[in-house]
Formats: structure tokens, sequence, C-alpha cells
């Protein structure tokens, strides 16, 4: 590819994606985009250029000559998906919306008249939930997953990625306990409305739930009690909506680990590490590294790369991969 197109590249998950890319994709021009260029910090060997993505004809001119965009922001990315598969353009989001991931997918006849791939669940959760999902039901005869989220409290999270957890929670109900690797040990996680759970039902032919929990145990009790019914509808308050996410983004319980487990009952995975937006953004770098031998159409993540060669591969930047059986 010559030139990669990346949207949102200057937030937590976009700034590890374009230093990844710079550094798998040497020859391939990697361009930043947004609407203030001059205040974003720069990865060196990428450029910057200024794009209003709402605007139709600002977005047309930043797709001139584009092979590929990575899109890491909520910019009406079906509308922006839709751009790029109109130009036979290749498409990856990292948008945890299931909501989002139907409207895409409404693009997939679009996408293989022009032989270009958009990919979906590309990052941690969705993107390595899915993948070890899918290792663990090639060695398992039973039809059913569940998947545990650990995430670090203490890892700073933009105002969109605070906001949509927010929304979240109290969405589903259900706990259970998992086993995540150490220094986490077994704990409860909270039934949370990630993508994947609903993604996989189609994907993979299975029943699957996700939980999420925090590293910090005070935090995860703060988070469960957040999610009850009548705090949850105060909580999507304008007023107090805007003190509780100004709240969380000051406060800071835990640390930087993660943790995602998967459980079919007779066969177990885990991917674990530092940096939740790290791991996203490099799952993301390597999924673009590999559009051109990708087939065309919409498709999930689990369809598009065999699982333990893409774990392992993303694992030997830091993380810690188990795939058991």
């Amino acid at each position: 590819m010559n030139r990669v197109l990346v949207l949102g590249g200057y937030g937590a998950v976009g700034l590890h994606a374009v230093t990844a890319l710079v550094t798998h994709l040497p020859a391939t021009n990697v361009v930043v985009a947004g609407r203030n260029p001059h205040r974003a910090p720069r990865v060196p060997g990428s450029t910057a250029v200024r794009l209003d993505a709402a605007d139709p004809g600002d977005l047309a001119t930043a797709l001139n000559g584009v092979d590929a965009v990575l899109m890491c922001a909520e910019l009406d990315n079906a509308r922006v998906a839709r751009a790029c598969l109109e130009r036979g353009i290749h498409y990856v989001d990292v948008s945890a919306s299931h909501q989002l991931h139907v409207e895409i997918e409404q693009l997939d006849e679009l996408a293989s008249q022009r032989q270009a791939t958009a990919a979906l669940s590309v990052g941690l959760v969705p993107g390595v939930s899915n993948l070890l999902a899918r290792h663990c039901v090639e060695q398992s005869t039973t039809r059913q997953v569940h998947i545990g989220v650990l995430l670090g409290s203490g890892e700073r999270h933009g105002p969109a990625a605070l906001a949509w957890t927010l929304d979240g929670l109290g969405r589903l109900e259900g706990t259970w306990t998992m086993r995540f690797p150490a220094p986490y040990g077994e704990r409860t996680v909270h039934r949370f409305p990630f993508s994947d759970q609903y993604t996989l039902s189609s994907t993979l032919d299975v029943a699957a739930s996700t939980g999420l929990c925090l590293d910090s145990r005070l935090a995860t009790a703060l988070l469960a009690a957040a999610g009850r019914p009548g705090i949850a509808r105060s909580l999507r308050r304008p007023r107090i909506r805007r003190i509780v996410l100004d709240a969380l983004a000051r406060t800071h319980l835990g640390g930087d680990g993660f943790a995602v487990t998967v459980d079919s009952g007779t066969s177990q995975a885990s991917f674990s590490g530092h940096q939740q937006s790290r791991a996203t953004g490099l799952a993301a770098a390597l999924l673009v590294r590999d559009l051109p031998a990708l087939p065309s159409g919409v498709r999930h993540i689990e369809h598009l790369v065999e699982p333990e060669a893409f774990l392992t591969e993303l694992a030997a930047s830091g993380f810690l991969l188990d795939l058991r059986n």
C-alpha cells in the first residue's frame, strides 16, 4: 500500500496505531487527519493533514490516492465507510459499537463489488476477544462461551471511551466468576454490552456472554453500584453525567494492566498485559498491514485472520498469550 489515512490518530489508540503502522509499513505514507493537526502530537515518519470528516467534500479530497483508512474515532463511521468502499478503499474500524457494526455490515455487497475489505471488531474487545473465542470454540464441542474482560482503572482514557462505558452501565444483567492470569486470579465480572457477544452469535454460531471488571476491586464495586437501574438512569441526566465524566477523567484507582479470558467449558484462553489502548492500536496496525491478502467484503476479525498466528505476533510486542486446550 502506498498511502494509509488514519482518522482519530491523535487519541490514545490512534497514536499507538500510527506508531506501529510507521514501523510495519516503512514504505507507506501514513497520514494522520484531524480538524486541528497543529495541536496534536506528531509521530515521526507520519504526516498530518487537516480534515473535517463531517464535510463530504473535505473527506472526498482526503481520500484521493488513499489505499486504506483506519478509523480510530466515532465520526459518523458508517458514512465514512461507505465513502471509502465506493472508491475501492479498504476500511478498518476499531469501534466497539454493535449498532455501528450492523450499519457497516449492510455495505457488504458494495465492498465485494469494489473488491475492498471492511474489517470490523479490530482491537482488544472486540478483536482479541473474538479471536480467543474462535480458538476455544474450535477446540471444544460446546456452543457457549463466556468472555471476561479485566481493564486497568488507572489507565488514562479519552472522553469518548469514558462516555461509552458510562452509557453501558446497567444495560445488561448478570454476574459470574472467571479466572484471569496472575496477578489477578478469580474475579467477579458484570455483564456489559461489548459488541463481541452479539457478533459471535452469527459469526461463530455460539451463545456468548461478556462480563467486565476492573483491576481495582474498589473500582469494580463502584462500577457494579453505578450499574443498578436507578443509579444508571440518574447517570444519564446531563448535569450528573458531566460531573461523573469529569471525576472519572481525574480519578485513577488502579493500574494500566488488562486481561481478556475466554472459557468454553472444555477450553480456555487468555491474553494479558499493560496498556489496552496500545494492544488495540497494534492489532489495528497488523490488520491494516495484512489487508492486501484479505478477502473482500465486510468481515469481522475472526473471519479474516487465523487466531493463533495473529495473536502470537501481537503478543510478541510485550503481551502474554495463553492458549490452553
